[in-house]
């Protein structure tokens, strides 16, 4: 709302310091409605705001980093218990081993797929593919000129940067 208001303030008073002075220059016009308004500093705190979120989002991929790298060691762990188990009882001939909290069993497992040579096996048991478009290289071409049917470059959007350092 606050951005709203200041955005028409800004608007009225631009455009009436325009109409009263038709002669303003920019950077001039530019200064006064700055200090009759207060856009900038509503933009400014939206930019704080921003930053403040994308800092955070820049904690979280590094939390989410160490708890993935830690996932996939407690993955890996549990894994290599279970192997550990399976083998001793397979070496055993154990079946089945009952505990209060959980049953374990070893079962005949199903064969699985075993290929020898790809070039052997025949086409019908090939997926084909469907094409799928270079966007880079048709970006690339565009941009240095080629005219290619089908496509073309669309007008560049207004990009806002904000440098922190």
């Amino acid at each position: 709302m606050n951005l709203d208001f200041a955005a028409i303030t800004y608007r009225s008073i631009r455009d009436r310091i325009r109409t009263e002075d038709p002669q303003i220059d920019e950077q001039t016009l530019a200064d006064t409605v700055e200090g009759l308004t207060d856009l900038h500093q509503v933009v400014i705190a939206i930019i704080r705001s921003a930053l403040a979120d994308e800092a955070l989002v820049t904690g979280l991929k590094c939390r989410i980093a160490d708890m993935q790298g830690r996932l996939d060691r407690l993955q890996d762990r549990a894994s290599k218990r279970r192997q550990i188990a399976k083998d001793v009882m397979v070496e055993l001939d154990l079946k089945k081993i009952t505990a209060p909290d959980f049953t374990v069993s070893i079962r005949p497992g199903t064969p699985a797929l075993l290929v020898l040579d790809e070039a052997a096996v025949p086409s019908i048991y090939w997926e084909p593919r469907e094409p799928r478009l270079n966007r880079q290289e048709l970006l690339s071409e565009l941009k240095e000129g080629a005219e290619i049917e089908g496509v073309v470059l669309s007008n560049p959007e207004p990009v806002l940067s904000v440098r922190t350092k």
